[in-house]
């Protein structure tokens, strides 16, 4: 990113990736039959509307108030980037793409956090790069338990 993107677009940048995420995760919960797996794609779902949460709260800090207009919306669904062959995948697939997913949010997190312009929203975006990373290490684990059983 170039140095000159003001906050505020850094942040809305964010939230959109966070709602993208949420709709990811319920997206995988909903069509995986492992019971353990459906509760770990809700829980992670939910907290990224935590992260999203937390990210307008740094906007308004700004002292910029979105209108309901201008906060992105949920479609019916969320271009997730992929193909949707992912609709189709097996455990150990959706492990994999949570992984995948997981450390591109991490890094992302890491590149926006080193354009922010204060503290505050440095030290936010630094957390949630760290909550990523454990979110990709979950999968890991998930991932070689996995392998353990076969």
């Amino acid at each position: 990113m170039a140095d000159f993107v003001p906050n505020e677009e850094i942040l809305e940048l964010a939230i959109t990736r966070e709602e993208i995420a949420n709709k990811l995760f319920l997206e995988l919960a909903a069509r995986t039959k492992n019971p353990e797996l459906r509760k770990v794609f809700e829980e992670l779902a939910d907290e990224e509307l935590e992260h999203k949460a937390k990210l307008e709260l740094e906007i308004l800090k700004t002292g910029k108030v979105m209108k309901e207009s201008q906060k992105p919306l949920f479609k019916e669904r969320i271009d997730t980037g992929e193909p949707d062959s992912w609709i189709d995948m097996d455990y150990k697939d959706m492990l994999l793409l949570g992984i995948q997913k997981e450390d591109a949010a991490f890094r992302f997190y890491v590149k926006l956090a080193a354009n922010a312009r204060d503290e505050d929203s440095y030290e936010t975006l630094m957390a949630l790069a760290e909550q990523e990373i454990k979110h990709k290490l979950r999968f890991e684990m998930e991932y070689e338990k996995l392998l353990k059983t076969k």
